[in-house]
């Protein structure tokens, strides 16, 4: 990595292209990312965190199918002059808050290629700058300091990419990319350096209990590694390989990030999420919770 490369993250991509199979058929017509977690979509809480974290500008890579994401951080005259009539002031600061969340770029991704693809097709708007990417499955529950920003920090005293990790029981590494990490690249208890990267290993072959989720903090390098990346299973460009590629050249880190995950992938993630954050709000939780107080086992078994 040369001087040149500033050391504050401004830019941050979202990929949003993917087909969203495991969440059909809710995602036949409605992009995965515009799924509802208590009222608001699923990637306004990426985009909130995002910009709580720092950053100005946000490109999310869509596909064609996928304009729904991109009208709902636009300007909407008539639902305005409709709240405006109303004198409903409330809805209306909603408004101009989604809105003029940040400065956002809209990439069409128009085949499904792979995150490492998706993220190198917002290479021209990144520039030679550092940056973060954040997957919409996974939220992070940190209210005090994002998830990002954890990572930003770390980039910020090193210069160096930096991964968002956490460890999980050993019946699970084998769903997840697993890190393998330098035994003498320790910078404190939270942050190391990597060593190596194997994607989804058996458990009798993983590295360690640290796997890597939705969120990254990388140098403009990546781009470079990722156009000589390959096309791997199902002729997509896999963004671990890319940061293999990149791991020769130049320093990458892992961060155990601090706060609660939530994976909204499945069925039963996005379900149970949504109830987590509804529970969170003091205009929903009484409702919620007066309802579930009507559950019984039996009721949830029938």
């Amino acid at each position: 990595m040369t001087n040149s490369i500033q050391r504050t993250v401004r830019k941050a991509v979202i990929p949003a292209g993917g087909l969203g199979t495991r969440v059909l058929p809710a995602t036949k017509s409605i992009p995965k990312e515009m799924l509802p977690l208590a009222d608001k979509p699923t990637i306004h809480y990426i985009v909130e965190e995002a910009v709580q974290s720092g950053i100005g500008h946000i490109a999310i890579v869509t596909s064609p199918t996928k304009r729904a994401i991109e009208d709902y951080f636009a300007e909407s005259p008539e639902l305005r002059a409709a709240l405006e009539r109303k004198g409903d002031t409330a809805r209306l600061e909603m408004l101009d808050q989604i809105e003029h969340m940040a400065q956002f770029s809209f990439i069409e991704q128009q085949s499904a290629l792979g995150m490492g693809h998706a993220v190198l097709m917002a290479k021209d708007m990144v520039g030679n700058e550092p940056f973060g990417v954040l997957l919409g499955d996974d939220l992070v529950d940190h209210p005090a300091r994002p998830c990002l920003r954890q990572l930003i920090d770390v980039y910020e005293r090193t210069g160096a990419s930096v991964l968002a990790v956490m460890r999980v029981p050993h019946d699970q590494i084998s769903r997840y990319g697993v890190v393998a990490l330098d035994p003498d690249g320790d910078l404190d208890a939270r942050t190391h350096r990597v060593r190596d990267l194997v994607e989804k290993p058996p458990v009798e072959e993983a590295p360690s209990d640290l796997i890597i989720i939705g969120r990254y903090v990388l140098t403009p390098g990546i781009f470079a590694a990722l156009e000589q990346t390959k096309p791997g299973s199902g002729g997509e460009i896999w963004l671990t390989d890319a940061l293999l590629l990149l791991a020769e050249r130049e320093p990458i880190y892992v961060y155990e990030f601090e706060g609660t995950r939530y994976d909204t992938g499945d069925p039963v993630g996005l379900l149970t999420t949504s109830l987590a954050y509804s529970l969170q709000r003091p205009d929903l939780a009484p409702g919620v919770r007066a309802y579930l107080k009507t559950l019984t086992l039996e009721n949830a078994q029938s």
